[in-house]
C-alpha cells in the first residue's frame, strides 16, 4: 500500500487529486457549509481591500488633478518678504524661455495674480484676479466649467472678459453675459469693467471663494508692467512622480533671484489630509488580512479535525506528515482562489457601477467632489492580490502542523 500511495504521488499531484476528492465528497456536509463560508470570507476582504484602493486613489487622483489644474505642479517666481496674492513681477524673456524648453517639462504657462473688490449691484467681493494667457492649458480647466465658455483674448488690447466661480457668481447674483466692476486697491485706486463669460467649479475652497479669470494683459496695465513682466511661471512636468528631481533640475537652471516651489508645499493641508487617507487604508488593511487569515486558520482546522479518521488511515497505510499537510493545503489554497475570483468579480462590479453612473454622492463641501471617485491601478490590484494569497496561504501552516499530532490508531476509533 506504501508503493501505491508512492507511485500515485509520484505520477500525478496526489494532494490535489486528494484534496479535489474531498471536496466532492463533502458537498451538502457540514464541511461544504464551512467552506463556503470561507470563501465568502475571503471575497468580502478581497472586494473590500480592492474598493478601498480604488476609492483611495480615486480621491487622491481626482483632488491632485483639480489642483494641478489651477497650478500646475511647479510655481516659479521671485523671493519676496510679503504673504501678499501679488507677486513681484519676473521677466519672462528668450534666456527663460530657453531655460523652461527643456526635456523634463512638459508645458509651462504665465500668470499673474491681482487682488480687488468685485462689485455688482449692491454685493461686493474680495477676489484675486489670476491673468492667463493663450498660452494657459485650457483643456485642464474645462473640466470643471459649469457653464459659458473660457476666455477669448484681444492681440491688440487686454480682454475684458473674465470667469467667475460658480460660488461667487451665486454670492453676487451674477449670470452670464453681466457686467460687473472691479475696483484694484492702490495707489492711485483704479477700477475697470469686466463682462462674465463663464462659471467653474472644482469643490476646492481655496480657488473658488477667491479665484476669478482674466486676462494678463489687463494686471499688466494695472501694474504699469513691461510686455514681459509676468507675476510668475507654473510648470507641468513630464512625469509627476519624479516632481522633486524636476525641481532641483529647473531650480539649478534659473536666475538666483527666481524661486521653484511645489504646488503640495503651497497647499500642503490638502496633501496633508491625502497622506492621512493613506494611513487610514493600510491600517484597514492590516485588519482586514488579519481577520480573514484568523477566519481560514479556523475553518482549516474544522475540516481537519472533520478529518481526523481519513488522517489516521493515511498515516497507517504510511503517508508522511508532510503529504498530509500539502492535502489540506491544497484545499485551503483552493478556498483562497474561489475567494479572490469572487471578490475580484464583486469589486469590479461595483467599482464599474460608481465609475460610470456615479451612485453613491457625497457632500462636496465636505469632500470636495459630488461622488465618491473610483481610479483602476493595475499595479495596486495585483498587489492586493498577491499580498492576499501570501498572508492567508502563510496561515494556512499554523493549522496543518495540528497534523503531526493525530495518532493513527486513536484517530481511527475518532468518532
Amino acid at each position: 500500500m506504501r508503493f501505491i500511495i508512492a507511485q500515485n504521488y509520484r505520477h500525478l499531484n496526489f494532494p490535489y487529486f486528494i484534496s479535489k476528492r474531498i471536496s466532492q465528497q463533502t458537498k451538502g456536509s457540514f464541511s461544504s457549509i464551512i467552506s463556503r463560508i470561507a470563501v465568502i470570507s475571503i471575497t468580502v476582504a478581497v472586494a473590500s481591500l480592492l474598493l478601498s484602493f480604488m476609492i483611495l486613489l480615486g480621491f487622491q487622483n481626482k483632488i491632485k488633478e483639480k489642483i494641478y489644474s489651477f497650478s500646475g505642479h511647479l510655481v516659479i517666481g521671485k523671493y519676496a518678504l510679503s504673504n501678499s496674492f501679488e507677486e513681484a513681477s519676473i521677466m519672462l524673456n528668450d534666456t527663460l524661455r530657453d531655460q523652461l524648453n527643456h526635456g523634463d517639462i512638459k508645458h509651462w504657462q504665465p500668470y499673474a495674480l491681482k487682488a480687488g473688490l468685485l462689485k455688482a449691484g449692491d454685493e461686493i467681493q474680495g477676489v484675486v484676479v489670476k491673468g492667463v494667457t493663450p498660452r494657459q492649458d485650457f483643456d485642464r480647466l474645462r473640466k470643471h466649467m459649469v457653464q459659458g465658455r473660457m476666455l477669448e483674448f484681444d492681440k491688440e488690447n487686454y480682454s475684458t472678459e473674465v470667469v467667475v466661480s460658480r460660488k461667487i457668481s451665486k454670492v453676487l447674483e451674477l449670470e452670464l453675459g453681466e457686467e460687473v466692476l472691479i475696483f484694484f486697491m492702490q495707489n492711485p485706486p483704479r477700477y475697470r469693467k469686466l463682462r462674465v463669460v463663464g462659471v467653474y467649479e472644482t469643490g476646492l475652497e481655496e480657488f473658488d471663494e477667491n479665484i476669478i479669470y482674466g486676462d494678463l494683459a489687463l494686471i499688466r496695465r494695472i501694474n504699469l508692467w513691461k510686455a514681459q513682466e509676468v507675476g510668475g511661471v507654473e510648470v507641468f512636468a513630464n512625469d509627476v512622480t519624479e516632481i522633486e528631481a524636476v525641481q532641483n533640475a529647473v531650480f539649478d537652471r534659473i536666475g538666483y533671484d527666481l524661486f521653484v516651489e511645489k504646488v503640495s508645499d503651497r497647499y500642503l493641508q490638502i496633501f496633508d489630509w491625502l497622506s492621512l487617507l493613506n494611513r487610514n487604508v493600510a491600517i484597514f488593511l492590516v485588519l482586514i488580512l488579519f481577520v480573514a487569515g484568523f477566519s481560514m486558520v479556523s475553518i482549516l482546522l474544522i475540516l481537519i479535525m472533520e478529518r481526523t479518521q481519513m488522517v489516521g488511515i493515511f498515516k497507517a497505510l504510511g503517508a508522511t506528515n508532510k503529504l498530509l499537510g500539502k492535502i489540506f493545503l491544497a484545499s485551503g489554497i483552493q478556498l483562497i482562489l474561489r475567494g479572490l475570483i469572487w471578490g475580484n468579480l464583486v469589486a469590479f462590479s461595483i467599482g464599474i457601477t460608481q465609475y460610470y453612473f456615479h451612485i453613491i454622492p457625497l457632500d462636496a463641501k465636505s469632500y470636495y467632489m459630488d461622488h465618491v471617485p473610483i481610479e483602476f491601478s493595475i499595479p495596486a490590484i495585483f498587489g492586493v492580490n498577491l499580498l492576499v494569497v501570501i498572508l492567508i496561504g502563510l496561515s494556512l501552516y499554523i493549522p496543518v502542523n495540528f497534523i503531526f499530532r493525530i495518532d493513527p490508531i486513536k484517530s481511527i476509533r475518532f468518532d
